[in-house]
């Protein structure tokens, strides 16, 4: 039996570009799992194993490996940093126990940390702060760490100093024993000397690590107050003190060093071992039930506990479905039987394996705190819960954002419409952000996604992996409508061909709801004027014409419908007559509540060197983004703005016009928000025109 407490599940997260993929190969490297280093700039990397992800030199999809350091075993997932992969980090972040958060030392908190940081915070996961990166020009670690406490609202604790700025960075002074550590500049990272402490520094070590001991004895009362009193605590003391309060998220240790250069790692990884949890010593996944409401039970940590397991990932390779599961309790052996509680069915588990990266090691046998791939099941989504059939339960589920943009494909060649539509269905077992549906109208294959690059990204797949050729449309934006003002109406539904007729009548009110509440029903019918077992049927028949808003058939955001009074016919009401009448109000009663379209919003960030500010704001303004502040970095400036998504398509070859190919930006869906009247009227004119072309 493996000993829990030696076990880091671990997840690894930043902003594009600044070094999670390298952190991960240099982890690998010294810790024996791999002998030749592979760099991302040559599409060499261990955990970017996507022809896509070499090529472009960013992370897709999240990679998981595992490798031994100091008796430890660390189960480490590399996470994309690009926005349109965020779902990636999530749901990597919602089944691992700690973390480390990579910083670029020049670039500091760039957007895509914040958004990871905030899926952290929301998952309760112990983090450590490493700022990267630390030998490149503009870099400067302390200004990176108070980036981190007032950008993210977040403690760091500083535990080593970097030796020499930019091109003259060689090493890290660790704070609690005084020591530097020098690397000499043949770039491997075990030729390294231990040095007292640079005459130059010894000032600033000392005051940083009083700061460090301050912090740390703040989670130990009978510490603090021998402190207080002029006791220095043990260095063995302070390390608990300091694995105290990074478990309870008090603060965050920061480290330092350059990934590529291999300098500051091994310090990285002890800290991985001393201060991130173990599997038993994170809080326990509450269990739910059916409808996703916690039942107060826990999936306690525990080999002896009955199995439960959270699909976590599905990915289709050369041998097949793969399930990547967390175990949060009990065993699981080769040809056991488990139950998905999703869908109620149960499977053989025939081969098991440990995975690392695209490379895989059969298993005969896994237990709690594990985190492995299932080979060849069915059914199973992303998460879902797998565990013992004689101990059915469901795990908190995972929430996904929904898609905000969307292109139509069709195969080049007819023949090919089979083949894409396997792939299609494969791909979006992947990814739970991926969606397709097929136009009823015209028969197209619609594709949605969270960005251009994811759809890009997806089309490319389906070309390379799956040999599907496609042409594809211009990019549509996900628009919504809805209703502005309240209107009391009344609608009948009567219907008499000979026999029971049908018979309905409604009285009711519908006003515009609160935003992001959807569709809500109510009734205040008093005397049983309408019986109440007909109000589900009313409910049911105004809510399905949701999806096809008056004014061009988008779906319809946040509607309130009160049902006030009625009428009914002993003999010839029923269910079907109630929901008829209650489609026919939908369609008499929407168009005269004012209704209005809404467009996406996105909360755009961009980076620009300053002498191009000007430019860059001007055109955000002509996009009819709302300029939010703007901050002056190292390097360039940060603007924020809010921008409507129907001006950001092809942003990206403007901004490197604009920058001379320095700009970068990144965006995540914010909000809905009302259209413009002349944007309005541009995109029903639109839809009218293509309804009446498919006739």
């Amino acid at each position: 039996m493996t000993d829990l407490s030696l076990y880091r599940n671990i997840g690894i997260f930043a902003h594009v570009d600044a070094g999670k993929t390298t952190t991960t190969e240099r982890i690998l490297k010294l810790t024996g799992r791999i002998h030749k280093l592979g760099e991302v700039h040559e599409g060499q990397s261990t955990t970017d194993f996507m022809e896509q992800e070499a090529e472009r030199g960013i992370t897709i999809q999240s990679a998981a490996v595992s490798c031994f350091w100091k008796g430890h075993r660390f189960n480490v997932i590399d996470t994309p940093g690009h926005v349109d992969f965020t779902v990636e980090v999530y749901r990597s972040l919602k089944v691992l126990d700690g973390g480390i958060g990579v910083f670029c030392g020049s670039g500091g908190v760039e957007p895509q940390s914040e958004t990871n940081w905030r899926y952290a915070n929301d998952s309760k996961v112990s983090r450590l702060i490493f700022v990267n990166k630390l030998d490149r020009i503009g870099a400067d670690f302390i200004r990176v760490t108070e980036q981190v406490k007032n950008v993210l609202g977040a403690k760091p604790l500083i535990m080593t100093l970097p030796i020499g700025r930019e091109d003259t960075f060689c090493g890290v002074v660790d704070l609690l024993t005084r020591q530097a550590y020098v690397w000499d500049e043949t770039g491997v990272p075990e030729n390294y000397s231990v040095q007292e402490v640079p005459a130059d520094m010894v000032d600033d070590v000392e005051t940083y690590r009083e700061q460090l001991i301050e912090t740390a004895v703040e989670m130990d009362d009978e510490l603090m107050m021998a402190y207080m009193e002029g006791e220095e605590p043990s260095i063995d003391d302070v390390k608990r003190c300091i694995r105290k309060g990074t478990l309870e998220l008090a603060f965050f240790p920061t480290y330092c060093g350059s990934a590529f250069k291999n300098k500051g790692m091994q310090l990285l990884l002890d800290a991985v071992v001393d201060y991130l949890p173990s599997p038993t010593e994170v809080n326990p996944q509450p269990l739910t039930d059916e409808e996703g409401n916690p039942t107060g039970k826990f999936a306690i940590v525990s080999p002896d506990e009955p199995f439960r397991a959270l699909a976590f990932k599905i990915m289709d390779d050369r041998f097949g479905a793969l399930t990547f599961c967390r175990i949060y309790s009990g065993k699981l052996a080769k040809g056991d039987t488990i139950l998905n509680s999703f869908t109620g069915k149960t499977e053989r588990v025939g081969r098991m394996v440990e995975m690392q990266a695209n490379e895989r090691n059969e298993l005969t046998s896994a237990q709690a705190g594990d985190i492995i791939a299932i080979v060849g099941m069915k059914n199973v989504q992303t998460g879902h819960t797998l565990c013992d059939p004689n101990n059915e339960c469901t795990l908190e589920a995972m929430v996904f954002p929904e898609p905000v943009i969307s292109i139509s494909v069709e195969p080049k060649d007819k023949g090919s419409t089979e083949k894409m539509g396997i792939a299609i269905g494969k791909m979006v077992a992947e990814d739970p952000t991926f969606r397709v549906e097929t136009d009823p109208d015209s028969g197209e294959t619609i594709l949605k996604g969270m960005g251009e690059l994811h759809l890009d990204i997806k089309v490319d797949i389906l070309k390379r992996t799956y040999g599907v050729e496609l042409v594809v449309g211009q990019p549509q934006v996900a628009y919504r409508e809805t209703i502005t003002r309240e209107v009391s109406d009344s609608y009948t539904h009567k219907k008499q061909s000979g026999g029971s007729g049908q018979y309905g009548k409604i009285d009711y009110v519908i006003r515009p709801g609160e935003p992001n509440s959807g569709f809500t029903f109510k009734s205040s019918v008093v005397g049983g004027n309408v019986p109440k077992e007909f109000f589900p049927a009313i409910e049911k028949g105004f809510a399905s014409l949701m999806d096809t808003g008056p004014l061009a058939g988008f779906p319809v955001l946040d509607v309130s419908f009160e049902l006030t009074d009625g009428g009914y016919h002993a003999v010839d009401s029923s269910a079907i007559a109630f929901e008829i009448a209650a489609k026919g109000a939908f369609r008499q009663s929407m168009p005269k509540a004012g209704p209005q379209m809404l467009e996406p919003i996105m909360k755009v960030d961009v980076f620009t060197p300053e002498d191009h500010v000007g430019d860059v704001i001007g055109d955000l303004n002509r996009r009819r983004g709302m300029i939010g502040g703007q901050e002056a970095g190292v390097t360039g400036v940060r603007i924020k703005a809010d921008v409507p998504l129907a001006e950001m398509f092809g942003y990206i070859s403007t901004l490197r016009t604009m920058t001379s190919g320095r700009g970068q930006f990144s965006m995540e869906f914010s909000h809905y928000s009302a259209c413009p009247a002349n944007v309005a009227e541009a995109v029903i004119a639109k839809e009218k025109e293509k309804k009446a072309a498919k006739k």
